[in-house]
C-alpha cells in the first residue's frame, strides 16, 4: 500500500483499502496454499517420525472472503484507519496448519516439535490470554512461524524462505469447544447474562476436567499394560487380566512372536478367551500347559501355522466340545464342523483332548477360598 493511502482525512476509504489488498492477495494465493501444504507436510513428517499419534492435521490458505472482511478491519482505538496497512504483509496467517491431538500430554510433545522445526516468531497461549482479557473463548496454542534456513536453502523449499505461517494446536475437545464458539454471539463476559454465563463457567470446568481425566485414563492403561507385561515375564500369570496387550506378551514368550499378527487379532482373541470364560492367564496355562504347539499344528495341518492359529488349536484340544459350545460362532454349521473335525483329526493322531472348563475352576476356587 503506498503512503497516500493512509494520508489522514475525516473519512478512511476503507472499501479502495480493501480492494486493492484483495486484488494483491489474489496474485499470490497461490503460493500460501503450496506454502500451507509444505508446513502441513513438515508437521506429519515430523509427527510421523518420533511415532506420535494424533487426531489430525490440517491446512489451507485464507479464503478470500476470510482476507477480504480482515484486511477492512478498523484499527483499536481508532475506527477511521485500518487495523492493517498492507494486509498481504501484515496479516500473519495467510496460511495456516492446525494440529488436534487426542490428550493433553500429547500437545506438550507437540509444541516440542514445533519449536525444534520452525522458527517460531511469536507464541500464544489463548487460555491465558483469555483469562487475561476476561472474555470466553477456548483453550489452545498459537504460533507464528518461518521455516527454517536449513529448509529454505534446499530448491523445493526455496520459494517460502520469509513467509509467515499460523500453526494452532489443541486437543479434540479444545476443538469442537472452538466449533461451537462460532455460534456464540457473547464474546465478553460483562454482557453476557447471569445465567449464561453460570452455564458457560460450568462447561468450561468440565471441558477442563474432561481433557485432564482423558489424560489421566491413558496414563493409567499404560501404566497396567506395562504391570501386565512384567507380571508375564516373571510367570505371575494368575495376576494377569486378559486383553489384547497382555495376550501379545504372554504369546510372544510362550510361542515366540509372529510380526504377522495384527493388534485387532490380538484383541479380538482376547474377546473370544474371556467368552470362553478365562480371566487370567494363570487359567489360560493351566490348560495347554501340557501341549507342544509345535506339534500339534505340524499334525493337524501338516506345517507349523501362525501363532495365534497354533493357540487356538490348543485352546481346542484343551476344552474339546466345550470350545466349540461356547464360541460366539457355535450357531454357524460351518464353523462347528470344521472345528469337530479338527477335534476328530487330533484324537486320531494321539493328541490328547480335555474338557478344561476355566468358569468351572474359578467357582470351585471361589467356594474353596470361602469356606477356607
Amino acid at each position: 500500500m503506498t503512503s497516500e493511502t493512509l494520508q489522514p482525512s475525516s473519512e478512511f476509504d476503507f472499501e479502495s483499502h480493501q480492494r486493492a489488498a484483495v486484488e494483491q492477495y489474489q496474485q499470490v494465493r497461490p503460493l500460501y496454499v503450496s506454502f500451507a501444504e509444505a508446513v502441513r507436510g513438515v508437521l506429519v513428517e515430523a509427527l510421523r517420525s518420533r511415532q506420535l499419534k494424533v487426531a489430525s492435521v490440517e491446512a489451507r490458505a485464507k479464503a478470500l472472503e476470510s482476507f477480504q472482511a480482515k484486511a477492512r478491519s478498523p484499527a483499536e482505538g481508532d475506527p477511521n484507519r485500518p487495523k492493517y496497512a498492507d494486509p498481504v504483509t501484515e496479516i500473519t496467517d495467510l496460511a495456516a496448519a492446525r494440529v488436534i491431538t487426542f490428550f493433553l500430554k500429547d500437545a506438550e510433545h507437540v509444541d516440542r516439535l514445533i519449536r525444534e522445526e520452525f522458527h517460531v516468531l511469536e507464541r500464544t497461549d489463548k487460555a491465558a490470554l483469555l483469562l487475561q482479557e476476561d472474555r470466553l473463548g477456548y483453550q489452545s496454542v498459537h504460533y507464528i512461524v518461518e521455516l527454517r534456513p536449513n529448509r529454505t536453502s534446499l530448491p523445493e523449499y526455496s520459494r517460502y524462505s520469509g513467509l509467515k505461517a499460523e500453526i494452532q494446536l489443541r486437543t479434540v475437545l479444545q476443538h469442537a469447544w472452538a466449533e461451537i464458539e462460532h455460534d456464540i454471539q457473547y464474546k465478553s463476559v460483562e454482557t453476557i447474562p447471569a445465567e449464561i454465563r453460570r452455564r458457560f463457567t460450568a462447561l468450561a470446568g468440565l471441558l477442563e476436567i474432561a481433557d485432564r481425566e482423558f489424560q489421566a485414563v491413558q496414563a493409567e492403561d499404560e501404566r497396567l499394560r506395562q504391570q501386565a507385561r512384567r507380571s508375564v515375564a516373571q510367570g505371575r500369570l494368575e495376576e494377569v487380566e486378559i486383553t489384547g496387550d497382555a495376550l501379545k506378551a504372554y504369546l510372544d514368550k510362550k510361542l515366540g512372536p509372529d510380526g504377522r499378527m495384527t493388534a485387532a487379532s490380538y484383541e479380538w482373541t482376547a474377546k473370544m478367551l474371556r467368552r470362553l470364560g478365562f480371566v487370567n492367564f494363570g487359567q489360560i496355562e493351566a490348560a495347554i500347559g501340557r501341549y507342544d504347539h509345535d506339534g500339534v499344528s505340524r499334525t493337524v495341518h501338516g506345517a507349523r501355522q501362525g501363532q495365534l492359529t497354533r493357540f487356538e488349536d490348543m485352546i481346542l484340544a484343551a476344552m474339546g466340545p466345550g470350545f466349540i459350545d461356547r464360541h460366539e460362532w457355535a450357531q454357524e454349521g460351518w464353523w462347528r464342523t470344521w472345528k469337530q473335525s479338527l477335534l476328530e483329526r487330533m484324537r486320531s493322531k494321539g493328541i490328547p483332548i480335555g474338557s478344561y472348563a476355566p468358569d468351572a475352576i474359578s467357582e470351585r476356587e471361589n467356594s474353596e477360598n470361602a469356606h477356607g
